[in-house]
């Protein structure tokens, strides 16, 4: 009988691990042995480092590791992996420059075309290293050096078949690296003719965005007799090597069900919300900018923190010391809860990172922070870090599945126009991904500002549909025990009061009947 360790250990032996932890999840396990590899991408996407990880990874594993490059010398080879704070200490770099080619045949007399004999004592070259260094892993860096030789298709093909065939027979899992991009793809000796030999492809691109750093992207275009993870992939480069952050997966262990109830503390807006908000739902909390949205989300945070679960708080438009002097300033002191572990406030820089890496990150927060409440203030600096409307319905879809599986509560805040707003908000609706709404308003009675909150959708459980005043004070968040009757068209912002009733600011503050005097 087979056990799930005898399998594992199987998958050892038929996967060579590439060093990037993402990448082997994507390739499921890494490059398969004995065969013949393609990391595509233009200048300056990484390719060199993967490689170079490559053949470390293999090192530090006991296994022999060869670089044959005719695109970098190895003192560039070298340099590269010191900013890196590697040793190419059991590697073998062998440097085939030109010149060295050049010198071999000029002690010849041949009536050979030139690029024919320079291709054969390359690939002689090659095939002579391998045979003395006896390695279980090669990089060839790169063959658009056998591409330019060859000069045909039909000749390129056969030296590949023929190299393939003689790495294959000794047992090496070789990396090809290549120069590809949309303006010099169809020059030379096509990819395909590789593409259709190569065990796996990986394409890797880098685009620079009008503002910020530059993001860089990976794509498994192949991998031969193996169900990889399809799709485009974000990583960067870091000291240290390539960081991907593969795109999320579903759950394969089956959803959460339980939709344990988290309440706020209180009493008014728990009523309102049929008893809180459930894990495993996501919440929406809209209003315009100053209304207290971010305010509510804190208080969600610490009620669970102090309820024994651990929340993970994502800023991607405030420091996390701003939000946390804001919050002591309503009465929310999150600094306990931030200081014993149960509480991780991050914030995320709009110009700087990708959906991808933002997801890794969620993704950590709960499987490794084991957080089962997550905030992202707000939906609006998501959207600027996305970069494509057309694409954040679809990527906050998939991280809002991931996190519903894993029995985490999600709130979103999202920012709407309003009096308060200089110039347009952008936005994309996505209140239809969300379980709950809350919706916050700005409305003027007796000649001052006031806030309201209404819950204008749960999915999970029944609800109220009242509209009740909101108190941020020094003394806490409250929300007002009677519902604001006196009034309509309060979610305009503008609201009438209704011919025959009177309203005081006493009455909107009833709270202090139940939950303690505001004097």
């Amino acid at each position: 009988m087979t056990t799930r360790g005898d399998q594992t250990a199987s998958l050892g032996e038929r996967r060579a691990a590439s060093g990037i932890e993402g990448l082997d999840s994507i390739l499921r396990g890494g490059f398969s042995r004995a065969e013949m590899h393609l990391v595509q991408g233009d200048s300056g996407t990484g390719k060199t480092t993967l490689a170079l990880q490559f053949v470390l990874s293999g090192a530090a594993a006991g296994e022999s590791g060869l670089y044959i490059t005719l695109a970098q010398t190895r003192s560039g080879l070298e340099a590269i992996a010191r900013s890196h704070g590697w040793s190419l200490d059991g590697v073998t770099v062998h440097d085939i420059s030109p010149g060295d080619i050049a010198e071999h045949l000029a002690a010849e007399q041949t009536v050979l075309r030139t690029a024919d004999v320079e291709l054969g004592e390359l690939t002689r070259q090659v095939r002579q290293v391998i045979e003395q260094s006896q390695p279980r892993r090669v990089v060839f860096d790169s063959i658009g050096v056998i591409g330019l030789l060859a000069g045909s298709t039909a000749r390129y093909h056969r030296e590949i078949v023929a190299l393939r065939q003689f790495l294959v027979e000794r047992g090496c899992t070789a990396l090809f690296l290549g120069e590809w991009s949309p303006e010099t793809e169809m020059e030379g000796p096509s990819s395909i003719e590789f593409h259709s030999l190569a065990a796996s492809v990986i394409h890797m691109a880098h685009t620079a965005p009008d503002y910020g750093e530059v993001r860089r992207r990976l794509r498994v275009i192949k991998v031969r007799g193996v169900d990889f993870r399809s799709g485009y992939h974000d990583f960067r480069i870091r000291t240290g090597g390539l960081e991907v952050y593969p795109r999320l997966e579903q759950s394969r262990s089956g959803e959460y069900g339980a939709f344990r109830r988290i309440e706020s503390g209180i009493e008014s807006l728990d009523r309102m919300l049929g008893g809180g908000l459930e894990q495993g739902t996501a919440c929406l909390l809209i209003g315009p900018s100053g209304v207290g949205k971010s305010t509510l989300a804190a208080v969600y945070a610490c009620a669970a923190a102090h309820g024994g679960d651990d929340a993970a708080i994502f800023l991607f438009e405030e420091r996390p010391e701003t939000f946390m002097a804001r919050s002591r300033g309503v009465g929310i002191d999150l600094q306990p809860h931030l200081d014993s572990g149960q509480l991780k406030v991050e914030q995320v820089s709009s110009a700087d990172i990708t959906p991808g890496e933002f997801a890794h990150r969620v993704r950590s927060a709960v499987d490794v922070g084991k957080a089962r409440l997550v905030v992202i203030d707000s939906l609006t600096g998501y959207l600027n870090a996305m970069g494509e409307v057309s694409l954040l319905s679809l990527q906050m879809h998939e991280l809002l599945n991931f996190l519903s599986g894993r029995g985490v509560l999600t709130l979103l805040v999202v920012t709407q126009e309003g009096f308060t707003s200089v110039g347009p908000v952008p936005t994309v609706d996505v209140s239809y991904l969300s379980d709950s709404i809350l919706t916050l308003r700005f409305f003027e009675a007796n000649g001052s500002i006031r806030r309201c909150v209404a819950a204008t959708k749960k999915r999970k459980g029944e609800h109220e549909t009242t509209i009740r005043e909101l108190f941020l004070s020094t003394e806490g968040v409250h929300v007002g025990v009677t519902p604001l009757r006196q009034f309509r068209s309060i979610l305009s912002g503008v609201p009438e009061l209704v011919v025959g009733q009177g309203w005081s600011s006493r009455e909107g503050a009833a709270w202090n009947e139940e939950e303690g005097s505001r004097e």
